[in-house]
């Protein structure tokens, strides 16, 4: 028996995570891709703007207008933060299920949301319909709700990597530092002089060090986890690559606790978390263009009360289109997995 298939839309085509969404969802199993909008490109075939399409979707890009979704049972939204909000209310108005990858649902304060991304929310009265898209800790609710709000990847490597010692209340929750890597590509495709192959080979810097917009986010969710407020110092940089995210976690207070048995036992059926044997550290080409977060925990010399932890993860998958394809198949009460068993592309 053939597997039923939904009518599935893409707001925002053209940049980088779109272009992984349609990457991952061309092939799989339930979805039909109907819809893929663009406010540059409208009218123009898809797979002139993303040749490695060619052959698998044949469909042009639709206007930037919610008119051209009305066939759809899905949306996703591909698009800048502040962009989503002006649509998904219409959207759920008229029964569709919407995943949006963006910042536009993800913080619970409205007042917040608005200092961080430099305007007024549109609907913060939706908020409270959204639920946070990380699979690993809100997989029921995801199951439940018709508005996924997909987290970042920032967020995604570090709440992983903290996630077991706060639930278990194992660490303190002063002093976290998470120290963090990404490349290039999470910046997305605009045109920046900061992000120039010239600007950005053979060098390498911290940035956002007085403030992220992932801090309120990564932050919100490991308050909830840990049921008390944190002390987080997060310090994002850029590195010059193009895919991947390492962050490298720092945790007091665990005294003699067999993290690694905590990690595998945490994490034992999680199909996209993999807890690394002893000794072993995570590199992000293993996990590049796979939906896989890579995890090792160690302990420094020395220093019995303090346990590192390093989290390594594709940014344009697990940190974004491909943990939306995830919580789509969550949604829909599909295999969690269908769409994303391809293994990372290694060299």
């Amino acid at each position: 028996m053939s597997q039923a298939q939904y009518n599935v839309g893409i707001v925002g085509g053209t940049g980088y995570a779109g272009a992984d969404l349609l990457r991952l969802l061309a092939l799989h199993p339930a979805v039909r891709l109907t819809t893929v909008t663009s406010r540059g490109q409208a009218d123009t075939p898809v797979a002139d703007t993303w040749p490695q399409l060619r052959g698998l979707i044949d469909l042009d890009f639709s206007p930037a207008h919610t008119d051209a979704l009305a066939d759809c049972d899905v949306v996703f939204f591909a698009t800048p933060h502040a962009a989503a909000m002006h649509d998904v209310p219409a959207l759920l108005d008229a029964g569709k299920r919407v995943v949006d990858l963006s910042a536009d649902f993800r913080l619970r304060d409205a007042d917040l949301w608005a200092r961080w991304y430099g305007v007024e929310h549109a609907c913060p009265e939706y908020i409270e319909q959204a639920v946070y898209g990380l699979p690993e800790l809100n997989r029921g609710r995801i199951a439940e709700t018709r508005l996924v709000a997909c987290p970042g990847c920032y967020p995604t490597a570090v709440v992983l990597g903290y996630l077991p010692l706060l639930a278990q209340g194992l660490a303190s929750t002063a002093g976290l530092i998470a120290d963090a890597k990404t490349g290039v590509s999470g910046a997305g495709r605009k045109v920046s002089e900061n992000f120039l192959f010239s600007e950005v080979s053979d060098s390498f810097k911290a940035y956002g060090v007085a403030g992220h917009r992932h801090l309120p986010e990564i932050r919100q969710l490991l308050e909830a986890v840990a049921g008390e407020s944190i002390e987080l110092t997060f310090v994002p940089h850029l590195v010059p690559m193009i895919r991947g995210l390492h962050a490298t976690l720092y945790a007091r207070g665990v005294g003699a606790t067999d993290v690694q048995a905590l990690y595998r036992e945490f994490y034992a059926d999680e199909p996209f978390v993999d807890v690394l044997d002893p000794g072993q550290v995570p590199e992000t080409r293993h996990v590049r263009g796979n939906n896989m977060c890579r995890i090792a925990v160690q302990r420094p010399a020395g220093n019995d009360d303090t346990v590192v932890v390093l989290s390594a993860l594709d940014n344009l998958v697990k940190g974004a289109s491909g943990q939306a394809v995830q919580c789509f198949n969550i949604m829909l009460g599909l295999d969690e997995t269908a769409g994303l068993r391809e293994p990372g592309a290694v060299p």
